[in-house]
């Protein structure tokens, strides 16, 4: 088995120039036969890439005459696009080093526009989150008030974590079925934080990752920008072809690999206990990284509450399984409370990446959270009914208004996969922000472009009457002229 040296600290690659190449973008292009003048509609596409982030900021863009060749269009279409780029402020020129994106003076990275919130009424189903009853709120904060009173006599930095909260993070651990200690728990601002804290220490620039494809958009762009090469490997309807995955780790040797087996974002899967126990082996064969996204886990609807996926691996085998989860999805993304479960040498070695940039977790979120987790066998069973009435009412209401639309209903997670059976669904998410709801089609979901233009994610996470009307909308929308090759998109932000 390979020794991936967990402890080193890995030194950071120079950085390397970030080139685009021309099939890439071609891929991400839309045909621009027909268009007139092509050249305005090829333009719109890109800077509208840049926008929502499938094409990264500082990049360099493909040579004129080769892009030229990719979209079998002339050499003069492609300047003029190019022209119009560094017009707008979506690209600028450097002499002798070729045309790169950049941003237009006044104009925010899509990330930050979404998350500062919506600036019209439309309807929200591009996030997949759920609020906190106001009540809950307002009673955790009394009741942490005169904790926080407490530790305003300390510095108030804990880089690895409120010491009571790491405690209670391994006992939620160690009661679900994986034994667990505080020194194995890293607290960090979110399951987010915590994949890029894995990634940073863990990857250098090249090294190869597997991901699922579709997967997560926020955890995709975070290996993107950490310049890793993303081996997909598929997840249907009925889940994962583990013989893909064992092949993907013993011919390709991934460094590390990303999962979330517990109702997958966004197809809502749940992986077999024994396609865990084949994948814990593969990636132990390999020496590879686990990374095990759990976010969702908690969030069962039909089916009993899974355990750790590293409980699956044979004792004294967890030492390559690195956990993740967050409070996001169970009760409030506002809290930006998440942790990691790693071994305790590593997670040293995280804490010590952290304070390069955040010297540590606010301690009232930690109280926050502290006495949240405790109060979870009390607010945990109201959210999960809440969810399968809107879950219920988000299938009926399909199933009236888009009967041609085929789905799963999962059993568990916040959203539906659903399949338009065509790839109109960018064009949807366009039309639909139009009549009031804002959404987003599958193709953001995909680790390679061109696919999943056929899917939509559609969350369950607000009222039932909320839920239908979105779906009326929708349905209003799509008696519009709705082309496939209509895939010009506002810029968005999917969590």
């Amino acid at each position: 088995m390979a020794d991936p040296h967990p402890f080193q600290q890995v030194e950071r690659a120079d950085r390397t120039d970030r080139n685009l190449g021309s099939r890439q973008l071609a891929a991400m292009l839309p045909d621009p036969a027909g268009a007139r003048p092509a050249y305005r509609h090829l333009a719109r596409a890109i800077s509208a890439l840049i926008l929502d982030g499938r094409i990264g900021l500082h990049v360099r863009l493909p040579a004129e005459r080769e892009l030229a060749t990719a979209l079998n269009t002339s050499r003069a279409t492609i300047t003029a696009v190019y022209d119009l780029l560094r017009e707008s402020g979506h690209a600028h020129s450097r002499q002798g080093s070729g045309t790169w994106t950049s941003l237009p003076e006044g104009q925010a990275p899509s990330g930050i526009t979404r998350l500062l919130g919506p600036q019209d009424t439309a309807i929200d189903l591009a996030r997949a989150a759920p609020g906190l009853p106001e009540q809950i709120l307002v009673e955790a904060l009394a009741q942490v008030t005169p904790r926080l009173a407490e530790h305003t006599h300390t510095p108030g930095y804990h880089p690895y974590g409120l010491p009571e909260l790491r405690a209670a993070v391994a006992e939620r651990f160690t009661r679900r079925g994986l034994a667990t200690v505080p020194e194995q728990i890293l607290v960090t601002a979110g399951a987010q934080h915590a994949l890029t804290l894995v990634l940073g220490l863990l990857c250098r620039a090249g090294d190869r990752v597997m991901v699922e494809n579709p997967s997560y958009p926020n955890a995709l762009e975070a290996m993107r920008r950490a310049q890793l090469r993303t081996l997909s490997v598929p997840v249907t309807d009925t889940g994962w072809d583990v013989e893909i995955i064992e092949s993907t780790f013993r011919q390709a040797v991934p460094q590390l690999a990303y999962l979330i087996p517990d109702f997958h974002n966004p197809t809502g899967c749940l992986m077999p206990d024994e396609e865990r126990v084949r994948i814990l082996h593969a990636a132990r064969r390999s020496g590879a990284w686990l990374v095990i996204d759990e976010t969702l886990a908690d969030l069962a609807l039909d089916v009993p509450a899974p355990p750790p996926f590293a409980s699956r691996a044979t004792p004294g085998g967890t030492g390559q399984v690195i956990t993740i989860g967050s409070m996001s999805k169970t009760h409030w993304g506002g809290l930006r409370m998440g942790w990691l479960r790693a071994p305790a040498r590593l997670v040293t070695e995280l804490a010590g990446q952290r304070v390069a940039t955040d010297m540590g977790g606010s301690v009232l979120d930690q109280l926050l959270a502290l006495s949240l987790l405790a109060r979870a066998g009390d607010l945990l069973p109201p959210r999960l009914e809440q969810l399968r009435r809107q879950r219920a009412a988000l299938a009926a209401a399909l199933t009236e208004h888009m009967p041609q639309w085929t789905w799963q209903l999962p059993p568990g997670g916040l959203s539906l996969w659903a399949d338009l059976g065509a790839p109109v669904a960018s064009a949807l998410a366009e039309r639909a922000l139009d009549y009031g709801v804002r959404i987003e089609g599958g193709a953001y979901f995909a680790t390679d472009p061109g696919i999943f233009e056929q899917r939509l994610r559609i969350p369950y996470t607000t009222s039932p009457d909320t839920l239908r009307e979105a779906v009326h909308r929708m349905a209003t929308a799509l008696t519009d002229d709705i082309s496939p090759s209509s895939t010009t998109r506002r810029a968005h932000w999917v969590v």
